[in-house]
Order: structure tokens, then sequence, then C-alpha cells
């Protein structure tokens, strides 16, 4: 691809219903290379995934709208729009919405991860929820509940 812009307009992009949120794929693993970019977006209030963590890569996310409890290391972190969080490798986190959802970006570092969600979203609605599917999934992605 080299030479040659990737380009995502509203609308576009790989899109799968998660029951709780909807990712869009604004770049995957396999254009991007290095990192997969994604966006989420619901309207859904509570949990939108379970405590996990990750060995091999950084996750980072930008609220864009809405506002999300991010729960690192046990910490929890209250996000309005215009927020950047990193979590770091082997450290827990957790994501909830407040009221109305939101939505947010996602950058995955190496990327892949996307992938899963992809996966997710072909189980029953929630599946991204549900600790015994997320698991049977997770474990392939380094994804791992905690």
């Amino acid at each position: 691809m080299t030479g040659q812009a990737h380009v995502v307009t509203p609308g576009e992009g790989r899109t799968v219903d998660l029951g709780v949120a909807r990712m869009r794929v604004l770049a995957d693993s396999a254009v991007a290379g290095a990192f997969s970019l994604t966006e989420f977006a619901g309207t859904v209030e509570g949990a939108w995934t379970v405590p996990h963590l990750h060995h091999g890569f950084e996750e980072s996310f930008f609220v864009l709208d809405g506002e999300f409890t991010f729960t690192v290391g046990g910490e929890p972190v209250v996000a309005g729009p215009g927020t950047y969080i990193l979590v770091p490798r082997d450290t827990a986190h957790t994501i909830s919405a407040g009221a109305g959802g939101g939505r947010f970006l996602t950058l995955m570092v190496p990327g892949g991860l996307e992938k899963m969600f992809l996966e997710l979203g072909e189980l029953p609605a929630n599946a991204i929820t549900d600790p015994a599917a997320r698991k049977a999934v997770s474990a392939r992605y380094d994804s791992v509940p905690v």
C-alpha cells in the first residue's frame, strides 16, 4: 500500500454489532500492520466488557462522545470527550458506559485484536459481556479475562 492513503469515510468500514455496542474497523492489522484502530459506539449504559488484560500489546482509548468509566489496574477513571487513556500490558481493565452510552476510538499496538471482536459479533448478542463466551474466544487473541 506504499504511496496510497487508506481512507474510511463516515458510514464505511467493516462493522460488527456486539449487542452493547457496535464496532467499526477504521484500520485493521492487515492494512496498518503495526496497529489497529477501531471505533466503538452504543447507547447502552453499564458494562461494555468483562475485566481482562493483554500480555502482548497496549490498548488505548480516546473518548469522542458520552461518559465512560475505565477501571485500569483497579483504579476508576471517569472519562468524557477528549480524554485519552493508555492501558499498559498486563494491566486488568474494564469499560462501563454512563447514561446514554457514547463513542470512543480504540488503538491496539500491535494490531490484531479487532479479529476477536469480529468473531464475538458472530455469537449471540452481548457475548462481549458474557464471561464464558468471552473466555472461549479471547484465549486466541491475548485477551485474558481476570
